[in-house]
């Protein structure tokens, strides 16, 4: 594996774990930049695939398929925002082709944690002997994960608890951090 390739996958797990949600199904909502990103070279960063649909102008429904590449983050009102270029075709209900979408676009950024760790407990060897029942144990290892989400609620509990002492980045602290990956992703 190339060091490009390492770096790619890197920023892609980053990507993943963060959660980016590609909203915008909706070509016409995405909301245009006002100012000019910087440039990143467009081979070295991976998409997003985008999908949704539309109503068309015969009532039917079209379908919206492309693809958003990051080329800057930005923290904006406390919420992080990814910047880049949204690409891709919108199809009517019949299957005919109206256009293809090539623009720059403000993506939410979400940030999901899908587990946590509650517990990791590993006990050596053990004998117990309980009034002539004994028992022996070679090792035990046991972890407990909490998996947060909706619909679970004692995972979110949990992983509420288990994370009360964590530091919460804010959202410059991490668009800092993602746009110096991209900016590595740049350089390769």
């Amino acid at each position: 594996m190339t060091h490009r390739q390492r770096i790619s996958m890197i920023v892609v797990a980053v990507v993943a774990a963060l959660g980016l949600a590609s909203v915008g199904a909706n070509a016409a909502a995405a909301a245009p930049v006002t100012r000019a990103p910087a440039p990143v070279a467009a081979a070295a960063v991976p998409s997003t695939p985008v999908t949704g649909t539309f109503t068309d102008a015969a009532g039917g429904t079209g379908t919206f398929t492309g693809a958003f590449t990051p080329t800057k983050f930005v923290a904006q009102n406390g919420n992080l925002l990814a910047t880049g270029k949204l690409t891709g075709t919108m199809t009517d209900s019949t299957g005919t082709s109206l256009g293809t979408v090539n623009q720059s676009v403000n993506a939410p950024v979400a940030i999901a944690q899908a587990t946590c760790r509650v517990l990791d407990l590993v006990l050596g060897p053990l004998h117990l002997d309980l009034l002539g029942l004994t028992v022996d144990l070679n090792q035990l290892h046991l972890v407990i994960n909490a998996v947060s989400g909706p619909g679970n609620l004692l995972g979110n509990l949990l992983c509420a608890i288990a994370g009360l002492l964590d530091p919460v980045p804010s959202a410059g602290a991490l668009a800092a951090l993602l746009n110096f990956l991209l900016a590595l992703l740049g350089q390769l």
